[in-house]
């Protein structure tokens, strides 16, 4: 009985591991399902914020350097006052950093705000609506047509503290990303959508900027595209066109015009024949208007019977 016992027990661990290698190969599955939303859901102008860590211990050599910095303050008290104190307007917020860590707080202002010589390294910002000018560039629309852009952002900063720790150079870096996405943008649209979806287009490179400048604690107002300038061959293509579709539109009235006279030909001739006395008025009418005319050239009227003879 315990022979017969030892296969049944080599099956149970059999099984066992195949239970843990269907629940890995399934936990890989779920894995590569979630990598491939992921990578679905890419955007490549999303930005991605990292977390910052300030311990709220300081360090004990950053305490000493602290400790010597106010007795430096205390020491020279009349004169280091003046050098501790900065004004901070209401349209500006100031991040301070203290030895290169953030402070507790972190942004400070408006008004006057308390710093330490040599150990508080801060940082203006103004909040502000502000704006600038994409330089302007050839971009080659859809249908390989080469125009020159120009536009202007308006921007302004709602949060300093992302507008310093998470860019260098905040008002380049958004210049520069609306040079690149408005490439990108009026790369995918024709020359006629260009024309007639200007506004269109500068409320999707608004979006797409907002988006992306989100992390930098910046956010995109407007985007005015201000001119749009064709090569000169491609401008003399579209004035020939233009002509050419006024001279069409032109022939076509006219045609129209000398159908309906026609037709009103055809009518007046109608009733003329139909009504003998109506044509003797119309040669009486003719002859009173030629007789009117001072010219050279002698009229000698016939009766309309000598005509019909």
């Amino acid at each position: 009985m315990e022979f017969e016992k030892l296969p049944r027990s080599s099956q149970n661990l059999l099984n066992y591991n195949n239970s843990d290698n269907n629940n890995q190969n399934n936990t890989k599955q779920r894995r590569l399902l979630n990598d491939m939303r992921n990578m679905h859901s890419y955007n490549a102008y999303q930005s991605f914020k990292p977390v910052r860590t300030t311990t709220e211990t300081t360090p004990c050599s950053e305490t000493i350097l602290i400790a010597l910095s106010y007795l430096v303050i205390a020491i020279l008290f009349p004169i280091a006052v003046f050098c501790c104190l900065i004004t901070v307007k209401e349209y500006e917020r100031v991040v301070i950093l203290r030895l290169g860590r953030l402070r507790k707080r972190g942004m400070f202002g408006p008004g006057v705000v308390f710093v330490l010589p040599c150990i508080d390294e801060y940082h203006k910002v103004d909040m502000r609506t502000k704006a600038f000018d994409v330089e302007p560039q050839e971009i080659l629309t859809k249908d390989s047509v080469t125009i020159a852009v120009d536009a202007v952002v308006y921007y302004s900063i709602r949060n300093p503290l992302d507008s310093v720790l998470q860019v260098s150079n905040v008002t380049e870096s958004t210049r520069l990303l609306a040079q690149t996405t408005l490439r990108n943008v009026i790369g995918t649209k024709n020359l006629m959508e260009m024309l007639t979806a200007k506004e269109t287009l500068s409320k999707t490179i608004e979006q797409i900027l907002d988006e992306a400048t989100d992390a930098w604690g910046v956010k995109v107002e407007r985007v005015e595209m201000t001119d749009l300038r064709l090569p000169t061959s491609m401008q003399r293509a579209m004035a020939a066109e233009a002509e050419a579709l006024r001279e069409a539109k032109a022939k076509i009235v006219a045609a129209e015009g000398e159908l309906n006279a026609s037709r009103a030909l055809r009518q007046a001739s109608d009733v003329m024949a139909s009504n003998p006395m109506t044509l003797q008025l119309r040669y009486l009418q003719t002859m009173s208007t030629i007789s009117s005319e001072k010219n050279s050239t002698i009229v000698f009227p016939f009766p309309l019977d000598f005509y019909a003879q």
